[in-house]
């Protein structure tokens, strides 16, 4: 019996090895415009158009890989409020993604906003329903904020970044919100400090921000 448990604690163990080490970016090769970002057992899926300055969709949530499926338990939807609770399959693997990056990278992560400093006053933001994500591959960048209980989406944005010597820049590929915004690059300073990433300089609008965000 002991070594029945045994066997069942190992096979437990790499399973969640398997699913943690399953991240980077993706593209699909059905649709070149489909990106998939995977991090700390979190799935991004989303559909732009750089030359179009196009947002088409965004889905995400938390995912446990079975063989060469994906089973999502979908957070949020930007098509469809009520689809968030529900659980989705999609095939994954060589035929149907092309590597885009392998998730490396000092960032690199799924990350929720925990904070901000006005001044000299930091202010906790605790993790609730309602919650700001960012997520980082190696490259690729895409903040989503949500609401996993109502479904309600309140917007998204993305593309590439570089994070060198404490600068961090994001080029912006995608905005749901303003589509004028895709093309600009952002640059801010950034730092890890205790496990957080400390994150300031100026907002997309131009308004001074200082956000700490903390690994999910």
């Amino acid at each position: 019996m002991k070594t029945i448990y045994l066997i069942a604690a190992i096979l437990f163990s790499l399973s969640v090895h398997a699913q943690q080490n399953l991240k980077g970016a993706y593209q699909s090769k059905e649709d070149k415009e489909v990106v998939v970002c995977l991090m700390d057992g979190y799935f991004v899926e989303t559909k732009f158009s750089v030359n179009a300055k196009a947002f088409n969709y965004t889905w995400g949530g938390p995912f446990v890989k079975k063989g060469n499926k994906l089973l999502i338990t979908i957070h949020f939807d930007s098509r469809d409020k009520a689809a968030v609770g529900k659980t989705k399959e999609i095939s994954f693997g060589e035929k149907h993604q092309t590597l885009i990056d392998k998730g490396e990278n000092v960032l690199a992560g799924n990350w929720h906003m925990s904070g901000r400093k006005n001044g000299d006053q930091f202010t906790d933001n605790p993790l609730r329903a309602r919650r700001t994500y960012k997520l980082l591959t190696g490259t690729r960048f895409q903040w989503m904020a949500i609401n996993i209980e109502t479904g309600e989406f309140s917007g998204t944005g993305g593309g590439t970044y570089s994070f060198i010597n404490g600068k961090y820049t994001e080029n912006i590929e995608f905005f749901s919100r303003d589509s004028s915004r895709v093309g600009a690059s952002l640059n801010f300073t950034g730092k890890i400090e205790n496990g957080q990433w400390h994150h300031s300089g100026l907002s997309s609008k131009g308004d001074p921000i200082y956000e700490i965000w903390t690994k999910n």
